[in-house]
């Protein structure tokens, strides 16, 4: 085999509680963010679908699991709801949540596959967010509670915590660029949410170490590297600031305990500087993750600004640079992304050369396509472009592994298509299709080849 992979390489895929376990206001569980948005802007949403419509692990997770045990995964992630868990956010267990968490952890293990699971993906339970979301500290508090009883409840079987996914999402979304609830436009707010969730990460990862438990806990992170668009020192340096905002921000504290200094002073320059208390900074040192997920789907190409910043504008990233669509680029027409391999490899060996070499896995990675029923051959999808995308990346991720770099596996997004955020089923995902209309599942192309590959712990040119 030419690419063969270290033994006990993790292969697996990933998903969240509210993309897949539908009944979003059923069993004891209270209104998220998306509930409450669906109700009162639906047209925001991808041809009208919220988050009630997901691909029903809550109904179907016996079956679903048995199909990642055909795929040959030996892990896992999935989120936990808070909303379902603690439906007021803050008292008393909602008793339905733990039979039905309690089922599919021991049914994974049973299966032998390893549960990864995540305790926050982009799902605030209204009731918190009622009280300012991650602009409160009271929520941080609420929070460290909600870790504290996942670590109680399922802490004995769970060896792998995190904490967050992709929390920069969150901050992008919902306080700069107006793509998530509550739909603010805001830095300095933007800026306070970053700042409390990281709180919230390194709260979490005391209550973990608390808890005298085996196992580790981290956080996922989605890494897009900056490239500059010519090495021009005005390009360089804006690559460098699109890092800072957009990488390093939680990259820095999870991993070395502290925020980059230029970081700071950029903020502290423009005003824009979260409120801090004197505790914070031993409790974010004390604070750095055990494991590093990443999540990788695209670069960043990033140029100077050729033009002057509105000063009436809002405070902006963008006030420092500009994206930039480099000649020749491989893209993904549907997603509107581009496609570059190699990135993988320079996030590990940032990681190797500057980070410590921390134990990491790819915990995302995946190419969404709309209309995939035109691919459909007896029955299936052949998705090659699927197979070709994971398998151009691994032998990236592979090339990383061989130069020392600390990577522990590779999970795909995702298992099942899945309903996304507004694009609801717009652009297919999964290793295996779904009928919307009869929720039957069906194994891809791409999933049988993955099978294969996890089995083999690799795979030929």
């Amino acid at each position: 085999m030419d690419y063969v992979f270290p033994k006990n390489f993790w292969w697996g895929s990933a998903s969240s509680a509210p993309q897949t376990e539908g009944e979003s206001l059923r069993y004891g569980k209270s209104p998220t963010v998306w509930d409450h948005w669906f109700d009162a802007q639906p047209e925001r949403f991808h041809q009208g679908v919220g988050p009630a419509d997901t691909s029903t692990f809550y109904q179907n997770w016996k079956a679903d699991i048995a199909l990642l045990k055909q795929l040959n995964h030996n892990s896992f992630r999935t989120s936990i709801s808070w909303a379902r868990l603690i439906p007021d956010g803050t008292g008393e267990v909602n008793p339905e949540a733990v039979a039905f968490y309690n089922q599919v952890i021991d049914e994974l293990l049973a299966q032998g596959i390893t549960p990864f699971i995540n305790l926050f993906h982009f799902d605030m339970p209204m009731v918190m967010q009622e009280k300012g979301g991650w602009e409160s500290r009271e929520v941080v508090d609420a929070y460290e509670h909600y870790a504290r009883t996942c670590f109680s409840l399922f802490g004995d079987r769970v060896k792998t915590w995190f904490t967050f996914n992709e929390p920069v999402v969150p901050v992008e979304g919902g306080y700069l660029y107006d793509f998530h609830y509550p739909n603010v436009v805001d830095f300095r707010r933007a800026a306070s949410v970053a700042y409390h969730t990281v709180l919230a990460h390194a709260r979490a990862v005391k209550a973990w170490r608390d808890s005298g438990r085996d196992g580790e806990i981290g956080i996922i992170l989605n890494l897009t590297p900056s490239y500059p668009r010519s090495q021009h020192p005005a390009d360089v340096k804006a690559a460098h600031i699109a890092d800072l905002f957009f990488n390093r921000s939680f990259l820095d504290p999870v991993l070395r305990g502290s925020y980059p200094e230029d970081l700071v002073a950029l903020l502290r320059e423009y005003d824009m500087l979260p409120a801090c208390q004197p505790e914070d900074a031993a409790c974010i040192r004390d604070g750095v993750a055990d494991l590093l997920g990443v999540n990788y789907y695209q670069p960043r190409r990033i140029k100077c600004r050729d033009d002057a910043v509105n000063p009436a504008s809002p405070f902006m990233p963008e006030w420092f640079f500009s994206a930039y669509e480099m000649p020749g680029r491989k893209m993904n027409p549907y997603r509107g992304w581009e496609i570059y391999e190699r990135g993988i490899y320079d996030i590990l060996t940032n990681l190797r050369e500057n980070y410590g070499n921390p134990r990491c896995y790819i915990s995302e990675n995946g190419m969404g396509v709309e209309n995939e029923q035109r691919f459909e051959k007896d029955g299936k999808i052949d998705d090659q472009y699927r197979i070709e995308f994971v398998r151009e990346h691994l032998k990236w991720l592979h090339k990383g592994i061989s130069e020392g770099s600390n990577c522990l596996g590779y999970h795909m997004w995702t298992f099942i298509d899945n309903w996304s955020w507004c694009n609801a089923y717009k652009n297919r995902y999964g290793f295996v299709s779904l009928d919307l209309d009869t929720q039957k599942r069906t194994v891809k192309r791409s999933g049988e080849w993955f099978s294969q590959t996890a089995e083999r712990n690799g795979f030929d040119e």
